[in-house]
């Protein structure tokens, strides 16, 4: 078995980490640390987990352990990093933006790799470190790559709104994340300036030309989920569109075009991301929606870890929505 330990388990994204990787089946989880939550067991923290291990929080780690996943907020894995020395025969997948923003980013002369693998599968195979891609960047990358990558984007803008439910606030509370606030609510924030924009423009850039994305957050009345739309002027039929999204995903277990308008329920839970396609004139709408926590976030970690070890792509990520 490959060993695991996951340094912040306690909040949203390293919960639902846990939980996947209790049931991958390749995968021993031999710690989970936790400064706040240290010495309580993990069923005290995540109460769905009752039953399913007897492990407890700590705050002593293997540094000779398989794989390590980094889910802490964003600057703190360099900062784990830095005062825990880790073997360099550990995998490291960072769910931070610590070390997003480029195809490569090398610290500590480990080459974190960008780990988005509807992009680069192949550097993903090859790669002993990943930086995970953020939750609003993979919805929205998605949305757009078959078009960036067919040189459908330059010389014109993309204008793109994404509603993300209260757990991509993360576990902490904030005057925007009560229920009393967010229920029967709706509303935007960081607009123009949303930090996954960066990221976003360096997965989509053709070339030496930037994309000029547009991009307006909103918060939705929901707990999980990111409901994503992106539209752009287009020299094509529908036809076209859908046969150039469809070939472009065509290896992708993951990332499924459709025929039909998408909804969230039927990507929350799973590490599925679905697209429509919408042609008006000649302006086309893509609709993208994924859950955050899973496809935005531990599911997309453990599609990379697969992708690493030469396991099958969807192992332990076989999961099932729940439509109603």
């Amino acid at each position: 078995m490959t060993t695991v330990g996951i340094i912040g388990g306690s909040g949203y994204t390293g919960g639902e980490l846990v939980r996947l990787v209790l049931q991958h089946p390749a995968l021993e989880l031999e710690f989970v640390y936790s400064r706040s939550q240290a010495g309580k067991a993990l069923h005290e923290v995540h109460p769905d987990l009752y039953g399913q291990s007897r492990l407890h929080f700590t705050q002593e780690i293997n540094a000779n352990v398989n794989v390590l996943f980094l889910c802490m907020g964003h600057g703190k894995s360099r900062e784990f990093l830095s005062n825990h020395p880790v073997s360099t025969k550990t995998i490291i997948i960072d769910l931070s933006q610590d070390f997003r923003n480029a195809p490569t980013n090398v610290y500590q002369d480990r080459n974190f790799v960008y780990g988005l693998p509807e992009l680069q599968g192949t550097e993903i195979e090859n790669a002993t470190d990943i930086a995970n891609p953020g939750c609003f960047a993979t919805a929205i990358a998605l949305a757009l790559l078959p078009l960036a990558k067919a040189n459908a984007l330059q010389q014109q803008s993309v204008h793109v709104h994404a509603t993300t439910g209260s757990t991509g606030a993360g576990v902490l509370p904030s005057a925007t994340s009560h229920f009393s606030w967010r229920t029967a609510n709706m509303s935007w924030y960081k607009p123009f300036t949303h930090q996954h924009l960066t990221e976003i423009q360096a997965t989509l850039q053709q070339d030496t030309e930037a994309i000029d994305l547009i991009f307006l957050p909103h918060r939705g009345p929901f707990a999980r989920g990111i409901f994503a739309t992106a539209y752009t002027l287009y020299n094509g039929t529908l036809k076209d569109a859908y046969s150039l999204y469809e070939n472009y995903y065509a290896q992708a277990p993951f990332t499924h075009v459709v025929p039909a308008p998408v909804h969230l329920k039927q990507v929350t839970g799973s590490n599925n991301c679905m697209l429509h396609l919408h042609l008006h004139d000649n302006i086309l709408l893509i609709t993208s929606v994924i859950d955050n926590l899973i496809k935005g976030a531990a599911g997309q970690a453990l599609q990379n870890l697969n992708l690493i070890m030469g396991w099958e792509e969807h192992l332990g990520l076989q999961l099932k929505t729940n439509i109603f």
